[in-house]
Formats: C-alpha cells, structure tokens, sequence
C-alpha cells in the first residue's frame, strides 16, 4: 500500500512539473500582445510611433526618391512634438488598418477616418482635423439619383463608401447595384476614365485633383455631406490620445491649413506628383539612375532599393552635390576614398556608384566574421560608411568590454551613442576618440526607414 501510494505521488509530482514546465515554455515561447499594446509612455520608450497610412496622392507617397503627402507631413511633425520616429505601415484598406491596430501591430490609424459606432467599441477618434465629404464620379454628370437606373457603382472595398450609399438607395427606393472592389479609390477613378468602369464614389479633395489631369472625369451628385474626419487610436490609449489632441488643437491653427492648401490647393503640383515617371503613384521609379543602382546593387548582393535609399540620403540622386566637409558624388566619396576605389570623375554617375560599391564591398568584408547575419552586418556597414569604420570598431569593442552581444546593431549602436562621453571615448580601447555617434544612429535608422517605405512602394 505504501508503494502504490508512493507511485501515485511521484506520478502527481511529475505531472505537476511536466505541466508547470509546459506552462512556463508556453508563457516564455508565446510573446505576449500586451508588449506591443504601448500607451504614450511606451512609444516614447521605444522611440517609434507605428502609424497606419494610405498609398494615395493625399496620403503617402515617393516622388523623385522623397516621401511625400499630406498625412506624411503631418505625422513627421507630431513624431517631433513626441520626440519619436515615425514608422509608415502602408495599409490596404481600411479595414486592415483596424485590424492592425486592433493586434497591435499599429498605434495609430491616419487614413480619414470618420466616426463610426461599430469601431467605437475598441478604438478612440481624435479630435478633428477637418471635415470631407464623397462624391458619385463619372464620365457624365448626374443631375439626379434617379438617373442612375439600375446601373452599378463600384467603391473601395473597407471604407464607407458602401454604407453610405446604400442609405441614399434605400431612402430613396432606388435600384442601382454597389459592388466593392479591393482596388484604391484613385485606382477607380482611373478605371473609371479609362472606361472600365461608369461609376465610383471618392472623397471629394481626392475626386477634385484627380479631375485636374483627367478632363473627362465629372463629379457629380454627392453622396455624403461634410463631416468630420479624424485618426483613431486604441481605447486604451488615452494618454496618447491626449498628446495627439494638444497637438491637433495648436497645428489646426496654423500648420494644418497651410499644409492641406500645398497638396489640395495647387493643382498643378498634384497633376505633376500623381503622373510623374518618378513618383510610386505614376510610375515606378525613384530616380534616372535605377538601372545603373540596379547592376551595382547586384554586384553589392544588396536590394537594389536600399542602395537607392543610401543614394538618396548621400546626393538625393545629384551628380554634382559637394558636402562641406568635400564629399563628392552620389554616394559622397571624399577625396582619400575617391582615390582609393579608383574614381577619377565624382560626377561620373556610373564611377561615383561602382566607387562607392566597392567601398560598401570592403566594409561588408570588414564586418562580416563579427556580423556573419546579413541584416544585421548591413546596419554596421551602413555606420561605418557615414561615421567611419574606425568610430563603429570603437563602439564595438566597448560592447565587448562591457559584455553585451557584439553582434547586435542595438547593443553597439549603444555605445556608438556614448562615444561624445569622455567616459567612454577615452577609454583604451577606443582608438579614433571623440565623435557624435548618435548621428551615424539616426543617420542608419533614417536610410533603412527610407529603404522600407520604397520596398513598400515601388516595385522591386
């Protein structure tokens, strides 16, 4: 009896464990979604604000190389105010961008949102930031509901859209057909020039500027009155629901209006920005030199969209940029570099890029036993091309002399951070001495957000 009881409570203690260990893997393994659910306070911690955008010529989009919009402007100023980067997350549809912020993989949703009682149960609506109204578009004008007949309107799939045209339909007992179609609103209105389509319905700023360029499109018949548009955010966000309010009431005076008459106001600008060769929303290329970046990225092992990235950030894309400091070229060779890797014409294009590939190509080399992971070596290589190879060693070797993972951007970007603190650049490990490393930091975050937002808009 004594054994049998013996057994059953072996058996029971392991069972407890085998279930407390499965427990704890399970609790260890399984990130939990409240770490990525931040409030102000968080965010700021973090360094980065995640905000939900839209692809369109009012929104978010590349021209010339350069992140543009009316939403870009205005979130680059409140990542100010909030003193933290602001990370574009390119969303679909409006759905997904409530999906998004809903597993919170966004903390903020800046697409036009109106109001709307169905989201209110887990989101919170900003203050306004001006009012919108839609509009029936099409090839003729429609002095009457009643004239549609029983002809179809096709809307973007996730916005309002739908709703609000079925209550036009139903209140006035009308037959026309709404079908959703997963294309942009802007993509509509083209197919609706192009004759694919006879009717779609559009935000009515949006409508306007592309009617500017398309003569034949005519707006007509509206299907919603003005009504305030806002962004929206967690319910459980409150405090930075606060901080974006103080700012929306300050920048309505002044910053607001001002930047919504250069995108809204100016045709002539937007026909330019929205059919340009050079911009993600007419075309899809960043710059002249695509092709030449292209062969050089490959020979790089790189995408080819992250060396345009670093060619913006050096030259924007201008064979003849001269920095202060004599850096040449698109890629800012100095002289020293320039005749090391052989290029005798910095305006050259074509030399300056194979120049500056064969740079990039030492410093990977460089790097590379230290930083074998590739995405990781990349943010090294990019430092040290910025900074010098020699202040990013330094940081590295204060890693390993303060025991942290020397194979971590984070944690050397770290103490590249420190290397203005006599504490740490007079250490004796270090051997190139003072320097601002928090501006190779932000120089690195500032290339790979710019190589994330094309790889978002532009075709690879």
């Amino acid at each position: 009896m004594g054994k049998n009881k013996a057994v059953l409570l072996a058996v029971a203690v392991a069972f407890l464990i085998g279930g407390t260990i499965g427990y704890l893997n399970n609790w260890f393994i399984q990130p939990s979604k409240q770490e990525f659910i931040l409030d102000k306070e968080g965010i700021i911690s973090r360094g980065t604000l995640r905000v939900a955008v839209d692809n369109n010529s009012s929104s978010f989009y590349i021209y010339r190389g350069r992140r543009m919009g009316y939403e870009y402007e205005l979130l680059l100023d409140l990542g100010k105010e909030l003193g933290v980067q602001i990370e574009f997350v390119v969303a679909a549809d409006i759905d997904e961008a409530f999906s998004k912020l809903e597993e919170g993989k966004v903390d903020l949703i800046a697409m036009n949102v109106t109001q709307n009682a169905e989201r209110e149960s887990f989101v919170s609506f900003t203050e306004s930031l001006g009012t919108i109204s839609t509009v029936l578009v099409g090839r003729e004008k429609l002095t009457s509901w009643d004239s549609l007949g029983k002809d179809t309107v096709v809307v973007r799939k996730g916005a309002l859209y739908k709703s609000q045209l079925e209550q036009v339909k139903d209140s006035l007992r009308l037959e026309f057909t709404i079908l959703e179609a997963q294309d942009h609103e802007e993509t509509l209105l083209d197919r609706v020039y192009e004759q694919e389509l006879r009717w779609t319905v559009a935000e009515k700023n949006v409508a306007q500027t592309n009617a500017t360029y398309y003569d034949e499109l005519q707006l007509g018949l509206e299907v919603s009155k003005k009504e305030p548009v806002t962004w929206a955010l967690r319910s459980t966000s409150t405090n930075l629901l606060q901080a974006v309010n103080s700012w929306l009431v300050e920048k309505k005076k002044v910053f607001i209006p001002r930047t919504y008459a250069r995108y809204f106001l100016n045709s002539k600008n937007q026909y330019e920005r929205a059919t340009n060769t050079f911009s993600s929303l007419g075309g899809n290329r960043i710059s002249v030199y695509d092709e030449i970046i292209q062969e050089n990225a490959q020979t790089l092992g790189w995408d080819w969209r992250l060396l345009a990235a670093l060619v913006y950030k050096e030259s924007r894309f201008d064979t003849t940029a001269l920095s202060y400091a004599g850096a040449q070229g698109l890629l800012q060779l100095m002289p020293v570099t320039l005749e090391r890797f052989g290029v005798t014409n910095p305006n050259d294009p074509v030399e300056s890029l194979k120049g500056g590939v064969r740079y990039l190509q030492y410093l990977d080399k460089f790097w590379m036993e230290r930083v074998p992971e590739t995405n990781e070596r990349i943010k090294f290589i990019l430092a040290s091309y910025t900074i010098g190879q020699g202040h990013v060693d330094d940081a590295w070797r204060l890693t390993l002399k303060y025991r942290k993972n020397t194979q971590s951007w984070q944690e050397v970007s770290n103490f590249l951070n420190l290397k203005s603190d006599p504490k740490y650049y007079r250490d004796p490990v270090v051997k190139s001495g003072y320097a601002k490393g928090h501006i190779a930091v932000k120089y690195v975050r500032d290339v790979l957000a710019l190589f994330q937002s094309y790889k978002d808009l532009v075709d690879p």
